[in-house]
């Protein structure tokens, strides 16, 4: 059993979020990135990293994405700026 990733896009500050689940962090972002990840994304250009945290098992961070999903918007926003309040791209954090 390997583990797993949760994480959340934007297209800008205080964007459309897209909130997701993978078992390799940077590969999924690519795929966003180059518009494959989900035709939501594609359709928004939501490809900017903005929050992720790993998990172990995949298990535990497919049943947060499960939770985080049904939060409503503003609980989203608060824990993407709790976390990174300048809502950097991560993604050049993840491919260093």
């Amino acid at each position: 059993m390997t583990g797993g990733f949760v994480y959340i896009l934007t297209n800008r500050k205080h964007g459309a979020l897209y909130t997701g689940v993978c078992a390799d962090i940077a590969a999924r972002m690519m795929q966003h990135r180059d518009g494959t990840g989900s035709k939501f994304c594609k359709k928004y250009g939501i490809n900017r990293l903005v929050y992720v945290e790993s998990h172990d098992p995949i298990y535990d961070a497919i049943t947060r994405e499960k939770a985080i999903k049904k939060w409503n918007r503003a609980w989203k926003i608060a824990l993407t700026e709790r976390n990174n309040p300048d809502w950097r791209d991560l993604f050049f954090d993840i491919n260093c």
